[in-house]
């Protein structure tokens, strides 16, 4: 797998970005048609981050994650990956009824596979975007389900990590 490693506030050095081929090239052994890795290395006061995108099938893995330490942020980021695949693999276990040759990597995280343990069911009524922020923050909860009054359409709203909101809307 080629992986393009770039910096953000950050000088890459030789030894960094051979730490991070070293241990994304690793992935490989996990599934054969990864494509090409992309990590952006990330310096944001005391935080050491690390997000990694990698194309599969159509299909995105991404991972971010941010320590102290850029070496332990690769290191938990990749972790996070492998999650990834072998949750990937399992669901194309499960649609193709076959078992894919993985040389038992992916055993380790088989029982790890969610379930919908509840189903929650309310009634939306449409409502401008501003209220449907209100709603959330009154309720505490990082998301929420609304009719969008100016669309006409179900909408998300999502707290962001940095403090502001993003909007989900669905495209046919």
């Amino acid at each position: 797998m080629k992986v393009q490693v770039r910096g953000k506030n950050i000088q890459v050095t030789p030894a960094l970005r051979d730490y991070v081929e070293k241990r994304l090239g690793k992935l490989d052994r996990f599934l054969d048609n990864l494509g090409e890795a992309q990590a952006t290395l990330v310096v944001e006061g005391d935080a050491q981050k690390i997000e990694v995108t990698i194309p599969v099938n159509g299909m995105l893995l991404r991972g971010e994650e941010a320590t102290g330490d850029m070496y332990s942020s690769i290191d938990l980021v990749v972790e996070k990956i492998e999650r990834q695949i072998s949750r990937y693999k399992g669901k194309l276990n499960r649609r193709a009824g076959k078992v894919l040759a993985d040389n038992g990597a992916a055993d380790k995280f088989e029982d790890e596979t969610p379930k919908v343990i509840k189903t929650k069911r309310f009634a939306i009524k449409p409502m401008p975007m501003d209220e449907a922020i209100m709603q959330m923050n009154m309720l505490g909860h990082d998301f929420f389900v609304f009719s969008n009054a100016e669309s006409e359409q179900v909408n998300v709203i999502y707290k962001r990590k940095d403090g502001n909101y993003g909007l989900i809307e669905p495209e046919f």
